[in-house]
């Protein structure tokens, strides 16, 4: 081949744009992409709907949706618009899901890591670490930590992250094994490359793909758990949330059933978006699987 034909190649496109068309290829996944950007749209978007506050008293109560034209879905049976609640409890299900994510995959990757690198009695050490707080079911240690901790919307962030980290780090755990072995690792290591530089350098970027896909998930289980908390009463009420929202409307579930009910879609829509995310990364980062 000479200088000129090898010139004349096409270019590779950008990783980006290859991610790209492999993730659209999965048109639930672009539903799902959709939904988010629907959500997040919706959460950047509150104070315009209502540059007050979500939890005053808008009208009369329990009005029906469609009915008031200051509140196009209704009020509670306070008099708070539901509208209102909605976009705002966007805000705070999207800040639990990132938040307690965040927390849950940096306990994971730090556990996980130094497991699978360094194996021996450190791996049976954080292991049975791991299996200790997998034999209690994950809401029960929600339910005991917020009981410690309090109702506060931060607290409940972090007891959700410290809930979630267990199924992350055995995933890293995985990686690090399979991949510690490695020809790159090994040159590294001959070359005198600390071990930190190790985890984190080396190995860590390789192991991510499955992490990142897997932090969908987890941000999907954070919005139910924290609306879980918030429907039995034990949520933070200085804020509008989703699972404040179900859990006041019960009361008037019979009479008002668009108190519970809008929300509760607006939970479901939320939830799948994450998982429909998830298959599209899972399916542009693993094209080989999708075959």
């Amino acid at each position: 081949m000479t200088v000129l034909d090898t010139d004349l190649r096409p270019a590779e496109p950008p990783r980006y744009v290859v991610f790209w068309q492999r993730y659209r290829r999965n048109r639930a996944a672009l539903l799902g992409l959709g939904l988010f950007a629907i959500v997040v749209l919706m959460a950047l978007t509150a104070g315009l709907v209502d540059s007050g506050d979500p939890l005053r008293r808008a009208g009369l109560p329990l009005l029906a949706p469609f009915v008031d034209a200051a509140n196009p879905l209704g009020t509670d049976q306070l008099g708070r618009s539901i509208l209102s609640q909605l976009f705002y409890g966007a805000r705070i299900s999207l800040l639990v899901g990132v938040v307690a994510t965040l927390v849950s995959i940096i306990i994971g990757i730090v556990i996980g890591a130094l497991a699978g690198y360094f194996g021996g009695w450190v791996d049976d050490l954080l292991m049975r670490i791991t299996e200790a707080f997998q034999t209690i079911p994950n809401f029960v240690l929600l339910l005991t930590l917020v009981a410690i901790l309090g109702s506060k919307i931060e607290w409940i962030t972090l007891a959700i992250g410290i809930v979630s980290w267990t199924a992350p780090a055995r995933m890293v755990r995985a990686e690090f094994m399979s991949l510690r072995n490695r020809e790159f690792v090994d040159a590294a290591r001959n070359l005198g490359v600390s071990n930190t530089s190790l985890i984190f350098r080396e190995i860590l970027p390789n192991a991510l793909p499955p992490i990142i896909v897997y932090a969908s998930v987890i941000m999907a289980l954070s919005i139910l758990l924290e609306s879980a908390l918030a429907f039995l009463g034990l949520g933070d009420p200085n804020y509008a949330s989703w699972g404040n929202m179900i859990g006041q409307g019960r009361a008037v579930l019979r009479t008002a059933w668009y108190c519970s009910a809008i929300p509760g879609i607006a939970i479901v829509l939320t939830v799948l978006s994450f998982s429909l995310l998830g298959e599209g990364l899972n399916d542009a980062m693993n094209p080989r699987q999708k075959q």
